[in-house]
């Protein structure tokens, strides 16, 4: 059962963070102005994928050998929700990712707001499913 356990942390940090993005610190920036916006939303973004990529892959396992050990469906369904931010990343987010990575700070402007306020309503689906995940290895843990 240490294995659901550790997945609930995992999860919960994970949705903490990635709530953490959405609802204040997309607001902070949202207050810069364009050159400064996208300036800070590439380090962060930076920061951010090295810390959540590795809590969505290790969240998974958790929830796969919290499964093995147990049986119980709410891990498995928790450990898939967590991989699940992989390939909305992958299919959904990277290419706003790849365009405003791709930016020049000299060519910011509205397109560019526009696309990291589209970028924070996709990095939402993120937050849900962090915390999804977090619910299901809670629920796992309830069950006997």
């Amino acid at each position: 059962m240490i294995a659901g356990l550790l997945g609930l942390f995992v999860s919960a940090f994970f949705a903490g963070a990635a709530c953490y993005i959405n609802l204040v610190e997309h607001a902070a920036r949202l207050g810069l102005e364009d050159r400064a916006l996208l300036t800070e939303w590439k380090a962060a973004y930076r920061r951010g994928f090295a810390l959540q990529a590795p809590l969505a892959f290790l969240g998974f396992a958790l929830g796969i050998l919290a499964w093995f050990e147990t049986r119980q469906s709410p891990f498995l369904v928790g450990g898939l929700l967590m991989l699940a931010n992989w390939p909305w990343t992958l299919l959904v987010i990277k290419r706003a990712n790849k365009v405003l990575m791709a930016t020049a700070p000299e060519d910011t402007g509205p397109a560019s707001r526009a696309l990291i306020v589209k970028w924070n309503m996709l990095h939402a689906v993120r937050s849900a499913l962090g915390c999804l995940a977090a619910a299901a290895f809670l629920y796992g843990l309830s069950v006997k």
